[in-house]
């Protein structure tokens, strides 16, 4: 797979953006770098804080469904995963809503927006 075109890219951290204003207040902002076909997406919850890195994003030709990595504190890497819909991949906000839900604390945002519900 070829790397992730510029409007993709674009696209993808707008909707990021976008949820993050909408379902995650206390993330002050948020850091998205590429590389080859993937996307690292941090989370910034205190300008004075190191952001925190949340999950590692796959493109596979679709800005609509994206595989979902969840990074590891224990190997401090990524390791591939399952979205709360019982998928290997799908819509990125999704994706934010689990990872969001692990590691700010709040278990059940990963079930609450299904995505039959975005």
């Amino acid at each position: 797979m070829a790397a992730i075109p510029e409007s993709t890219k674009s696209s993808l951290r707008q909707r990021l953006e976008a949820r993050r204003r909408e379902r995650w207040p206390n993330l002050t902002g948020m850091e998205t770098s590429f590389r080859g076909k993937f996307a690292y997406v941090k989370g910034v919850v205190d300008s004075d804080v190191e952001p925190l890195p949340l999950m590692r994003l796959g493109y596979h030709g679709s800005a609509s469904s994206w595989g979902f990595a969840t990074f590891r504190w224990s190997h401090e890497g990524y390791e591939d995963s399952i979205l709360p819909s019982g998928a290997f991949s799908g819509p990125p906000e999704e994706a934010l809503d689990c990872a969001c839900g692990l590691y700010l604390n709040e278990p059940e945002a990963r079930l609450e927006d299904s995505p039959k519900n975005l």
